[in-house]
């Protein structure tokens, strides 16, 4: 697996719980599960993504903006998804900071695919973008069950 398939394998989760949040809309129970969930995955995403595919293209005149700009992005959806642990679930302000979120989250992930992948592709061999598929997925994994333990922690407390 390169780091374009582990990528695209995340993207798609991502995709799949937001689906599920709007569809549980007047579900609040289901709504937490599936935000908790949006929250580790885009977590481990952003972290993973930056440590293993950024810095890698912050090393070319290329792509060191994509990889930029790709960062300032996870830095704001990280913010909106504080703002919507702040807000009361099902409130006015909580839904329309959710659908600000999906809809920057979206932006994000087709912004990477049809923009920064290709340029990516054609910084990065091919034999580095095979070596960074495993990093990624392993670091993805790590962060994954790192924030599940914090999420449990803050449910008991």
């Amino acid at each position: 697996m390169d780091i374009f398939d582990a990528l695209l394998q995340s993207h798609r989760q991502q995709r799949a719980i937001c689906r599920r949040l709007l569809d549980a809309i007047g579900e609040p129970a289901q709504r937490r599960q599936a935000l908790d969930e949006l929250k580790v995955e885009m977590a481990a995403h952003e972290t993973a993504e930056e440590r293993t595919f950024y810095v890698p293209l912050i090393e070319h005149d290329e792509t060191v903006e994509a990889a930029r700009h790709g960062i300032a992005e996870h830095h704001e959806m990280d913010e909106m998804v504080e703002d919507l642990e702040k807000a009361d679930p099902g409130s006015p302000e909580w839904l329309e900071g959710l659908g600000k979120l999906v809809h920057k989250l979206e932006h994000h992930l087709q912004e990477e695919e049809e923009k920064w992948f290709p340029l990516a592709r054609e910084v990065l061999s091919r034999g580095q973008q095979k070596a960074l598929g495993e990093p990624y997925r392993e670091e993805h994994d790590r962060l994954a069950a790192k924030e599940e333990e914090e999420q449990e922690r803050e449910r008991q407390q």
